[in-house]
């Protein structure tokens, strides 16, 4: 979820080839939640399951998403979620109980026929389980792709990283990566393409967009930590709705008006359980590692009879699949020897 500062950011608009020869921390929950929001069946409303029943959408979305990258020059890092701060606890439970809620709307929508009534309730039920996160990893591995476990939250792990100049740019489709400091943000990397607009038959090209800290901070004229400021009272994930009646134009008036975090706050009336200056402290100051990152080895053997054979994923498109992974290998091979030379 995250904050929601969209209409104060111009974001650039670029081509997966603008993203070449560049290495990107992706905060995998955010794309996993977004592949098992959108890979279903349109009638249905259900994700994809192999025999055993087990849902694979997050599986599908993310081998072919992530060769789709590899092929146009991208090296992705994935970053994990860890365990989130304790004050969290009241947004996550309200996240529980929305989807519960939107589960048994999905199956009146059902019982009534109403196909966008099931697109829209589906997508918004989709669970993340902990098995899910483990068969990704594993999956990962097996590609020959690396990822990061978080201690905390992912976006701030791949913001540290991007700061020790490990990855050129994040990637998420939420906005908080700003907020814990990334200096560039890549948006749109899992839906990038042709989509269908909902509810309409007409598709629109989804291209990924390029949003550069400086020039937020630049165009809004505001400080980074003003930025934090305008996101605790628009809302963020630790605030889930922010201050009441307080939208991003209202909010960047406060804080050009009244500057600090102190002086905002006796402008508005704050009722969340969580202390504003912990949230801002949390933003400031995350829990981040500084464990290098694990190069894994693309094992085409073990990925093959693990995706047919466990998941029954089709064993032709894997295959051809493989072979993309492994021209991919080779590519990233000649660009290291010719470096070397």
């Amino acid at each position: 979820m995250g904050v929601s500062i969209t209409e104060l950011v111009e974001a650039k608009e670029i081509d997966l080839q603008f993203l070449s020869s560049k290495t990107i921390a992706i905060d995998a929950y955010n794309m996993m939640y977004q592949f098992l929001s959108s890979i279903r069946d349109r009638m249905t409303g259900e994700p994809l399951r192999d025999s055993k029943g087990r849902v694979t959408s997050h599986l599908s979305g993310l081998f072919y998403r992530t060769i789709r990258m590899m092929e146009a020059g991208i090296t992705p890092i994935y970053v994990f979620d860890g365990k989130p701060p304790d004050f969290k606890d009241e947004t996550i439970a309200q996240r529980k109980e929305i989807k519960e809620g939107a589960k048994e709307k999905w199956k009146q929508a059902l019982e009534a026929g109403d196909t966008e009534g099931v697109r829209r309730y589906s997508m918004a039920s989709s669970k993340l389980t902990k098995e899910m996160v483990d068969e990704a990893k594993k999956m990962l591995s097996l590609m020959g792709v690396s990822w990061v476990q978080a201690p905390s939250e992912g976006e701030a792990q791949a913001t540290h990283l991007m700061r020790q100049g490990k990855v050129w740019a994040v990637g998420s489709q939420d906005w908080d990566s700003l907020l814990f400091g990334a200096d560039r943000l890549v948006k749109n990397l899992a839906i990038t393409g042709k989509r269908k607009v909902p509810r309409k038959e007409s598709y629109i090209t989804v291209k990924p967009e390029l949003i550069e800290l400086d020039k937020v901070l630049s165009s809004l004229e505001i400080s980074r930590e003003q930025l934090i400021i305008m996101g605790i009272l628009i809302g963020t994930d630790y605030n889930v709705g922010g201050i009441k009646g307080i939208g991003p134009k209202k909010a960047l008036q406060l804080v050009k008006e009244h500057k600090t975090l102190d002086t905002v706050l006796k402008q508005v009336e704050w009722d969340f359980r969580t202390s504003p200056q912990d949230i801002f402290n949390f933003f400031v100051n995350p829990p981040v590692t500084d464990a290098e990152i694990k190069k894994e080895n693309l094992d085409p053997g073990t990925l093959e009879r693990t995706l047919t054979e466990e998941y029954d994923f089709s064993r032709e498109r894997i295959e051809s699949s493989i072979k993309k992974l492994k021209n991919c290998e080779e590519k990233g091979k000649q660009a290291g020897l010719g470096s070397f030379f």
